[in-house]
């Protein structure tokens, strides 16, 4: 499947396409398919920066418009995070507006002929955009949440990464590793000696991140790496395969 060639400035984060080359783009496809990266501006513990789940939702998205002829969109940058308000710099915005923004978005994208719009969510707390998506599907509007566990699970085999998707829950070795490889100049000194497990966080969503660590990670960090990174971005690339077919198969069926 060849991608779609999109353009991107400032890092990678903004697609730089002219509305020309979005039109020849459109012209050699039966069904224009959108990607959203949803990121957050949350704490990432003392080595890894606000924009963490953002730069990842990107990559990710970068990779698939690499892969498949897709529209490529800007990120949403600030999301629910209120599990971080503990910890300087994070800001969040309520689940009503993450989504009335994606929906906003999805229903801008169909009046210009744009009928399927793909979620790239880069972080787990925007539990929101699992709703976003069941509700429009429902009406029969085309909507898909990417990545799935199952996808992430994939990636972590393919990529050798040691840890569990439980215990690598924020700042931990998946992050870490993809930001060595996408970015890896915004990592600051000492994600080699943050690791920090805490399995057990039942009560996570009463008592928040600073309930179960003092530092903001939870996971292995110090297990990173760029080789890692940049087969855990290829292999949900690989995985994005499903979904595009998914949206753009006349029956509606994979």
């Amino acid at each position: 499947m060849s991608g779609s060639g999109a353009r991107t400035a400032a890092g990678g984060l903004v697609p730089a396409d002219t509305t020309e080359e979005v039109r020849t783009r459109a012209a050699g496809v039966s069904t224009q398919v959108a990607v959203l990266p949803v990121g957050s501006f949350e704490q990432h513990g003392p080595f890894l920066p606000l924009a963490t789940d953002t730069l990842v939702a990107c990559a990710v998205a970068r990779e698939i418009a690499a892969a498949y002829p897709v529209h490529l969109l800007p990120p949403v940058t600030i999301s629910c995070s209120h599990e971080h308000a503990a910890w300087a710099g994070t800001v969040s915005i309520s689940s009503v507006t993450l989504h009335a923004v994606v929906s906003d978005i999805a229903a801008s994208l169909r009046r210009s002929g744009v009928d399927a719009l793909v979620v790239v969510n880069g972080h787990g707390g925007n539990y929101v955009l699992g709703n976003v998506v069941q509700e429009s599907s429902a009406r029969g509007e085309r909507m898909a949440l990417f990545p799935a566990a199952e996808d992430w699970e994939e990636a972590l085999r393919r990529a050798g990464v040691a840890t569990s998707l439980l215990t690598d829950m924020h700042a931990g070795e998946i992050e870490t590793s993809i930001l060595l490889h996408a970015h890896p100049e915004l990592l600051r000194p000492g994600y080699e000696t943050s690791d920090f497990v805490a399995d057990d966080r039942r009560h996570l969503l009463t008592l928040g991140m600073s309930g179960y660590t003092d530092s903001g990670v939870i996971g292995r960090p110090s297990l990173g790496s760029a080789e890692k990174g940049k087969e855990l971005l290829a292999s949900l690339a690989d995985s994005f395969g499903a979904y595009f077919s998914l949206l753009t198969s006349t029956d509606g069926r994979a």
